[in-house]
């Protein structure tokens, strides 16, 4: 009897909670917290298939993205029942998703006219190509000062042209006036407030700002953005801020709780790590490598490769907050890799015992130019290269290598970071799926010379999307005032190696970087550019 009494009297004691979608390149999630205390109460995790059409190609089903959603979301309200918690206390939802991957749909029936065109894509190169051809001078950055971002095969507006150019369906749709696009927080929004049955087609700043449509400074879609690449405004989503309700949900065991909260991935992080002020920094280690720094509400530019994004508005009324950062396309899909293309480990968790069963490199350094490289080269013909082999190296010495690589590339981030603001950053603060490696943190902290803290809580993307939701207007469960956000139990890494080695193997890695350089170089054959003007 007493167990029951206790158990209703539990139910009753957790008041409000929130929940979050957490939508990344390799799995999708949704995760339950308590309003109150920040505390994770349950959640479920579903892997996304990718598909590779063609060389370069990144390609992942809408549909199944979707479904995965939904195949979350029960499973974990199934949780949550077992553990005698009433899920009528979920007050509201979040969205955090992968950014820059690009969706085109029919409003009319629902239906998805392509797969997602995931951010690593590489098949719109000759598109990128010639739009940097057409601007003066030749410059990647001619659009840099709207959009924060040079033209890159990355964003989204690229692989939107590529679409329109390479995909009758598509071209059709968009003449006959019923294509949307969104990226993969707009298509769940829509999806889960009705779909074609009164979905809500919005996005958020955060979102939009990765799209190269999106102008920084006035914080809307961009006319003249548009006219360049030649796209339709009437196909964009409304752009809303990060933390308001934008519908309600139409469907499944939450029917009726508002989405309230709406980052993309980075940004979520970054309010998950509770990066408020001015100076502060965190990096996610997902499938790629993202380094966010608040720089306060005004944009900052770099000289140094960065990109300038939005890093959150939090409310109608609230001021936008903007960050510099470094992305990296590849840390975690370097062990996938390794695992699916060399087969050298069975699960990721090899990794970590095989890298340290050598301690060393052994002087093999990997570039994993997989998708060329990102910040802060902005390089696409880069390709992927294993250097310093010898007949000594063995899978064990690649294993350490390409944790080696994960931290080098982060330390050219932080580098270009620490030059842009003059600050240099005294230690950096970490998430994602990879920060459960120690070996990768130790490392990170010994090629940084700086301390590496991580929270003992690692869902931070989620945790920021579940924040932005709570806290919304009309919802109100979550304070972000400073003095009530929870204290965070977190772990320190400090750098154990003498600095001198530290530099002598920086510089080796940048040699090897020079090498990954300029490989792809002869543009491809006519890459089916049909119908361009």
């Amino acid at each position: 009897m007493n167990g029951i009494m206790a158990a209703s009297s539990n139910r009753i004691m957790l008041g409000p909670l929130v929940a979050a979608i957490d939508q990344g390149t390799s799995s999708t999630r949704f995760l339950v917290f308590n309003a109150k205390t920040a505390e994770l109460l349950s959640h479920h995790q579903v892997e996304i298939k990718q598909s590779f059409p063609k060389e370069g190609w990144v390609e992942e089903d809408p549909k199944e993205i979707l479904q995965s959603v939904y195949e979350c979301m029960d499973r974990t309200c199934e949780k949550l029942t077992q553990l005698n918690i009433d899920i009528s206390n979920i007050k509201a939802i979040g969205v955090t998703n992968q950014r820059e991957t690009t969706i085109v749909w029919d409003k009319e029936t629902g239906e998805p006219l392509y797969n997602a065109i995931v951010w690593l894509d590489l098949r719109t190169q000759s598109t990128v190509e010639r739009l940097i051809n057409k601007t003066p001078g030749r410059n990647k950055n001619h659009l840099k000062h709207k959009t924060g971002l040079p033209i890159s095969t990355y964003f989204s507006a690229v692989k939107l042209r590529w679409l329109m150019d390479n995909v009758e369906k598509i071209h059709e749709a968009v003449l006959s006036h019923k294509a949307m696009f969104g990226t993969v927080d707009s298509w769940l929004i829509w999806c889960l407030t009705g779909g074609k049955k009164g979905g809500v087609h919005c996005t958020d700043v955060t979102n939009a700002s990765r799209t190269m449509l999106f102008n920084i400074h006035t914080m809307d879609w961009d006319p003249e953005l548009c006219t360049y690449f030649d796209i339709p405004m009437e196909i964009l989503p409304k752009v809303r801020s990060s933390s308001e309700i934008y519908g309600l949900m139409k469907s499944g065991p939450l029917t009726g709780v508002p989405i309230s909260g709406c980052l993309g991935d980075q940004s979520a992080a970054l309010v998950g790590q509770m990066c408020f002020k001015d100076g502060q920094a965190k990096n996610t280690y997902g499938t790629g490598c993202f380094l966010l720094k608040n720089v306060g509400t005004k944009p900052v530019m770099s000289d140094h490769g960065l990109l300038t994004t939005v890093a959150y508005k939090l409310g109608r009324d609230k001021p936008a907050y903007y960050a510099l950062e470094g992305s990296v396309a590849i840390a975690g899909a370097v062990v996938r890799w390794l695992k699916d293309n060399l087969g050298i480990i069975q699960t990721s968790s090899e990794l970590e015992k095989l890298a340290a069963d050598v301690g060393t490199s052994y002087g093999c350094y990997f570039v994993p130019a997989f998708s060329g490289l990102y910040a802060p080269y902005w390089e696409p013909s880069a390709r992927g290269i294993i250097c310093g082999l010898t007949q000594f190296t063995n899978r064990s010495h690649l294993a350490f290598a390409a944790l080696e690589a994960v931290c080098f590339q982060t330390r050219e981030i932080l580098d270009a970071m620490n030059l842009d603001s003059g600050i240099h950053l005294a230690q950096l603060q970490v998430d994602g799926g990879m920060t459960s490696n120690r070996l990768l943190m130790q490392l990170q902290a010994d090629i940084l010379c700086i301390p590496v803290v991580k929270p003992s809580m690692p869902e931070t993307t989620a945790l920021g999307a579940a924040m932005a939701a709570g806290a919304a207007e009309g919802v109100s469960v979550w304070s972000l005032n400073p003095e009530d956000l929870t204290e965070v139990t977190s772990e320190k890494f400090e750098p154990q190696i003498n600095p001198e080695e530290s530099e002598l193997r920086y510089a080796r890695w940048k040699k090897a970087v020079q090498r990954a350089m300029n490989w792809e170089t002869t543009e491809p054959v006519n890459n089916g550019n049909a119908g361009q003007k």
